[in-house]
């Protein structure tokens, strides 16, 4: 997969047992959801479910349900480098998002962690606001986002309002949109993919802009209540297929389906938003 962005972890993993199986690792740098439907857990559940050895990093720890986020409380900066070094120092990474980071304080411990340790396929998940409408990041942390984390990336993935965000400017169309992809760039990413589900259409289109083109796809936008944490799930699903090697142009549509299919397959959980299946695809 040619890119810019491709690294290699410093610390590999380790020598596996004589008799034990090499898998595929993914590290997930996010915060903890204990309605487990989003944040960690959703990233972990979906790195299994691709068959991928899941490890985290907790940035922070929340009080959080299907009908929304009640309280938080972010993680030391220390702590968090501290867990991101155990993992590659041992286990090793062979791709990493980022999700929930809360402060700037904990947005530049990562983005140092990357550059030290040199994490390969960094997908950033810009989380700022829960699907309830609580605000997981404050402005301080955006900003550092936009200075230090995103030159990391190897793929950013933005909805619309994390897009207009992070671009400074809105977005009523699929040209604004191609411009606001254009001024993500700037700020370092190596891919920048738009999602289109918050656009009012049949299907949902997602936009990548790789610095030279722009590149559509198109999956199926399914009816339902049980979207909690399907941006998590999506930015976990590729860097899933990432860690197994797979050009990110083949990831997403992979992601697309898996998304389409754990909606459909929605769990009934909870009293508002409630929970995909992100096993769906192994019954």
């Amino acid at each position: 997969m040619p890119s810019p962005r491709q690294r290699r972890p410093r610390c590999g993993p380790s020598p596996a047992p004589r008799g034990a199986s090499t898998a595929r690792t993914a590290l997930t740098i996010a915060g903890s959801d204990s309605g487990a439907g989003a944040g960690i857990q959703a990233d972990l559940k979906t790195f299994a479910a691709h068959g991928v050895y899941g490890t985290s990093a907790i940035t922070a720890v929340t009080a959080q349900n299907t009908l929304g986020v009640t309280q938080f409380e972010a993680l030391s900066a220390d702590l968090v480098t501290a867990q991101i070094e155990a993992v590659v120092s041992d286990i090793g990474v062979h791709a990493a998002k980022t999700g929930m980071l809360a402060n700037a304080a904990i947005v530049e411990a990562v983005a140092a962690a990357a550059e030290a340790l040199e994490i390969p396929w960094l997908v950033v998940d810009p989380v700022m606001i829960a699907k309830s409408g609580d605000r997981l990041l404050d402005d301080e942390a955006l900003a550092t986002i936009r200075t230090e984390l995103l030159r990391h990336a190897f793929v950013v993935t933005p909805n619309i309002p994390e897009a207009e965000t992070l671009a400074d400017m809105k977005i009523a169309g699929d040209e604004d949109r191609r411009e606001a992809a254009r001024r993500i760039a700037k700020l370092g990413p190596a891919n920048v993919l738009i999602k289109g589900g918050h656009f009012p259409s049949q299907d949902i289109v997602d936009l990548l802009y790789d610095g030279h083109r722009f590149h559509e796809f198109r999956g199926e936008r399914v009816p339902g209540n049980n979207t909690h944490g399907t941006g998590c799930t999506f930015a976990a699903a590729i860097t899933s297929h990432l860690a197994l090697d797979r050009q990110l142009q083949d990831a997403i549509p992979l992601a697309q389906q898996y998304i389409a299919g754990a909606i459909r397959r929605g769990l009934a959980i909870g009293k508002g938003h409630g929970p995909m299946d992100h096993f769906w695809s192994l019954y």
